[in-house]
């Protein structure tokens, strides 16, 4: 088994007293980026268990890991980036309404239900 990779944290939002304040847009930078995931669905469906789970896979696998933390629920994953494939994962719902900026090219919407098909997929129940 291979060297695992190395975890980053940080939050890329805050309540601050002049409201909500948002780097979420800043998450990878569009031109070096290779796929940007935005994950949209409601409250309890699973976006935060999958990019933390996934985050842990990659990390086995050994690539680093940025994990972006919800600024209320510090349990909470609200994004996860692997610089080194230019890939990141982040949840596009309030409060940090995210929505893509070249979609199909860069950006994409990923629905819930995609995230149950390749989490089944990598189980083997499909």
């Amino acid at each position: 088994m291979g060297k695992k990779g190395n975890i980053r944290r940080v939050y890329p939002g805050g309540n601050t007293y002049k409201g909500f304040y948002s780097y979420y847009d800043y998450i990878l930078d569009q031109k070096s980026a290779n796929r940007i995931m935005v994950i949209k669905g409601g409250p309890g469906v699973g976006k935060s268990h999958f990019m933390k789970k996934l985050g842990e896979a990659m990390l086995e696998k050994g690539f680093d890991v940025e994990y972006h933390h919800c600024s209320s629920d510090n349990n909470s994953v609200d994004g996860v980036v692997f610089h080194k494939l230019g890939v990141a994962l982040v949840d596009g719902t309030a409060p940090h309404v995210i929505d893509p900026k070249n979609p199909g090219a860069v950006d994409e919407i990923i629905h819930p239900l995609w995230i149950l098909v390749i989490s089944m997929c990598l189980k083997g129940g499909i």
